[in-house]
Formats: structure tokens, sequence, C-alpha cells
């Protein structure tokens, strides 16, 4: 791949003439040595800024139901099946999840995703979330978002009527390392709750996590599939591992392919939203602000459902020491391709 292939490309993503790279390109790409990392980010950064500019919204997660998940998925640290250690605790009302909402406008959070573990909420537990998204709809500034497990149509049409705009279901990795990483539920399980929310007008969020010892062709045959699904927000977290998990003693994945897997994300969606979530700190370090650079245009602040973060307030510092502006009050914003959607948590 010479320079002006990769300047090419960029130039024909960032005007319109092409909507995505070829998969043999991506490997082409991904091939790269470490050498040329820089001007693959500096492909991908044209990209972004072409369809996102220079602001980033934020994201903040709220655990709203922690542990005995019955889901076998083996980075959790909350799965019944595995030796971790989360905290556990039933699903939080509806007036305490306005609370921390309410406390995440105030850490400057673009969106409020709730949170829940489990393959699924029953009536009662849905009702609860419901009432929850209509009371900070109602009394904050902020856009809703919500990861509750599998959802049926008609479980999706509810959330919909209660103001909920994005809903988040990661893939996790791609469909063919996809057993490996989990038994107790299909990849085709996820696909359907990824169209139940769809058909019932929500943004779609879902990405994966990084690291989980996919080869880099599974990485990218993640970034197509979520182009072929035509999710609104790719979230893409990188595997910390959680002691007592399947995956406590897999090495971390290095800087370097963190930056070029977020790249290689970009340049095969052009167009979506793109946030780093969990992980980054661990792998990236003094290096997190490169993000934006590879092709990020948003950023899950604070803390984590099972891991902590850096503040959201160093958080939003960073964003604005890369000279971004931080994209405030969203509430109005419509799940349009255009518009961002939050999500993506570990």
């Amino acid at each position: 791949m010479i320079d002006a292939t990769m300047a090419g490309i960029a130039d024909e993503l960032a005007t319109g003439k092409r909507a995505s790279i070829g998969f043999e390109e991506a490997e082409a790409l991904e091939a790269l040595p470490q050498a040329r990392l820089p001007e693959l980010l500096d492909c991908s950064q044209r990209v972004t800024e072409a369809f996102k500019e220079w602001t980033i919204f934020s994201c903040q997660v709220c655990n709203a139901k922690s542990g005995r998940c019955s889901q076998d998925c083996a980075f959790c640290a909350q799965s019944i099946h595995h030796g971790g250690s989360s905290p556990e605790y039933p699903l939080q009302s509806p007036l305490a999840l306005l609370d921390t909402a309410k406390a995440a406008q105030d850490c400057g959070a673009t969106f409020f995703s709730i949170v829940t573990s489990g393959g699924s909420l029953d009536t009662e537990e849905l009702a609860q979330v419901c009432q929850a998204v209509s009371f900070i709809r109602s009394q904050t500034e902020l856009s809703v978002c919500a990861s509750l497990g599998e959802l049926s149509p008609a479980m999706a049409e509810s959330l919909a009527e209660s103001g909920l705009q994005t809903y988040h279901h990661n893939l996790e990795t791609a469909e063919s390392y996809f057993p490996s990483i989990c038994g107790t539920h299909s990849y085709a399980d996820r696909v359907r709750t990824l169209e139940a929310a769809k058909e019932a007008g929500l943004s779609v969020c879902s990405g994966g996590v990084l690291g989980l010892g996919e080869s880099p062709e599974q990485r990218l045959e993640l970034a197509f599939q979520l182009r072929d699904l035509s999710v609104d927000c790719i979230p893409l977290n990188f595997l910390d591992p959680r002691p007592g998990t399947p995956l406590a003693s897999r090495p971390l994945l290095q800087p370097q392919e963190a930056l070029k897997a977020i790249a290689l994300f970009r340049l095969i969606n052009p167009d979506r939203d793109i946030t780093i979530c969990g992980g980054r700190e661990k792998i990236l370090n003094v290096r997190q602000h490169l993000v934006f650079r590879a092709g990020a245009n948003g950023l899950m602040i604070g803390s984590y459902l099972t891991t902590s973060g850096q503040s959201a307030f160093d958080d939003l510092e960073m964003i604005r020491a890369e000279g971004r502006q931080v994209l405030r009050g969203a509430k109005d914003l419509s799940p349009a391709q255009d518009s961002p959607s939050a999500g993506g948590f570990v």
C-alpha cells in the first residue's frame, strides 16, 4: 500500500465517492508495519473529520442491576459461570436512576445509559426501566440509552414509547469467533435483538471487545458485520482481564494494535459514530488522546460496569486538550445516521 494510494482512499471516503473500503484493502492496511501507523491514523482522521468535524460526544453508564448473570461470556466478571467477583444487587428504582442521571449530566455527559445484567428483563423490570427513561427524558437534557439484554419486538416497542432513544447490544466479537466466547446464546440471538430495536425506531449501538484472543482478520470481520447491519454507533472496548474469568490470563492488546483497530473500524464505517469505552486507560495509558486521531468521535467517561476509569473531569479535559468540542445537551437529537449514539461497555 503506497502513500498515494492511502491518501486516495481517504479522499474517496471523505468525499462520499466510496461508501467503505473492501476486505482485501482492509487486510492490506492491517498488515502495515508499525512504523506506518501514523500514516494510517492520518488517513482515518481525515475521514472522521469529514463526517464528524471536531465534536466529541460523551456517555456515562449506570450499572442499574448487577451480578448473577445467567450468560457465560468469557470476559465478564458478572457471570455465575465464572469465579469473578462483582457487586450483586437488584434493579434500582426509577427515582434512583433519575438521581444518577442528574449526576451524570452535572459531570458533563451527553448520553446516559441504563445497563442491567442477565439475559433479559422480566415484565416488572421492563416497566421500571420505562418509567426511569420517562423521568430522565422529562427532567434532564440527556439523551437516554439502555442495554438490557435480549429484546422481543414488544419490549422494544415499550422502550421506544417510554422515550428511549438508543438501544445497545454488542455483537462482542466476530461471528466466527463467538462460540469461543459465549455458549449460552448465539450470535443470531444478538442480531435478532438489534433488528427488534431497529424495527421499533430506536437507534442501535453495537460493537465489541477487542483482545479476546481473536485474530486481526476476525476484528475486520466484526467491523464489516457491523457495517452490513447498518448500526448507528460502534462502541469499542479493549479487554481488561478480570480475575476469575476464563480470560483472566489473556495478555493485554498492544497500544499500536488498539489504535490500528480503531482506524480500520473508521475506514470500514466512515459515517458511523465510534465510541471508545472500557479498557482504554489500561491499554493506552498516556496515549489515550490518540483515539480521536485514530477515528473515534465519542468517549465513555468516568467508570464502567465492573472496572474503574479515570474521572469524568479528566476525560473531558483530555477532549478539550485535543482542541475538540464536547457535545452537551443532546436530548433532542434524533436517532439518525448523522446524530451521535451512545453505548458500549465491559
